[in-house]
């Protein structure tokens, strides 16, 4: 099942970035390196979440690195 699910979100981003790609204007390098990176980003983050569905979100994490100085200023 997992396979499947990382496949189909696979396919979701190939398409969306076939979909993307010819808009942007051919002397956008910055444009299109940003495209990717944060492309690649997503479709890790979405991966891992198949994974490890109960991995803690990003409030979570900001929580935890706030807290402590939320402390300090009580």
């Amino acid at each position: 099942m997992n396979i499947a699910s990382v496949f189909g979100i696979t396919v979701v981003v190939i398409l969306m970035a076939l979909y993307e790609w010819p808009k942007m204007e051919k002397n956008k390098k910055r444009e299109k390196r940003t495209f990717i990176v944060l492309t690649m980003a997503g479709w890790l983050l979405a991966v891992l979440l198949v994974y490890f569905p109960d991995m803690p979100g990003p409030n979570q994490f900001i929580d935890k690195i706030f807290r402590p100085l939320g402390m300090l200023l009580q």
